[in-house]
């Protein structure tokens, strides 16, 4: 049997596994994986995480400033050891120019949300605070629903939708997934 143990807000899960001996720490990790803009070379990532049974929880590539790379922010959740082994797996593949695991130094997250939420009347009244207080944007107000944009870390959004729910029907949830970026002078580049 393996518990988990979570607090809400904490990168952290603890799974403790009796049979197995002690606990060991699954964390919630930003990898950023700068590869060659290709044809094949996200299937390639992926099927690197596929067969080797690790969970990819988000995806998200799109070209940088240089138009043979593109940059890929995935994550996904592992001991300090699996992660490792990940970047080493990833590192071989010949498309992959570079990685980081953003999580391990200071960074800033994001992440878009779009949700369109059918309003009752009850809701009416309570839903423009809660969207205000969240910092969030209504792109569409409809007389029947609402279109809502948020940016920010993952737990926001679970906790903005969470809010959301109590108010109103949701009808559409669309994420972009983690997109991260190292603070200070630290670049992921083809250089280093």
């Amino acid at each position: 049997m393996i518990l988990r143990e979570h607090n809400p807000g904490s990168r952290y899960f603890i799974f403790h596994t009796p049979a197995t001996g002690p606990p060991c720490k699954i964390m919630r990790h930003i990898i950023s994986v700068l590869m060659q803009n290709e044809a094949g070379a996200l299937a390639r990532v992926v099927a690197l995480f596929s067969s080797r049974g690790y969970n990819i929880e988000s995806l998200n590539v799109a070209p940088t400033e240089d138009s043979l790379l593109s940059r890929l922010t995935l994550v996904t959740r592992g001991s300090d050891e699996v992660i490792e082994q990940i970047n080493n797996q990833l590192l071989k593949l010949v498309d992959v120019v570079n990685t980081a695991d953003m999580t391990m130094d200071d960074h800033i997250e994001r992440e878009l949300l779009l949700m369109k939420v059918a309003i009752s009347e009850e809701g009416k009244a309570v839903l423009p605070h809660i969207i205000k207080t969240a910092g969030a944007r209504i792109l569409d107000d409809s007389p029947d629903s609402f279109i809502l944009e948020l940016t920010g870390a993952n737990h926001i959004m679970d906790d903005f939708i969470w809010q959301v729910a109590e108010q109103s029907e949701i009808l559409a949830v669309v994420r972009s997934g983690a997109m991260a970026v190292s603070l200070g002078t630290k670049v992921l580049s083809a250089g280093s």
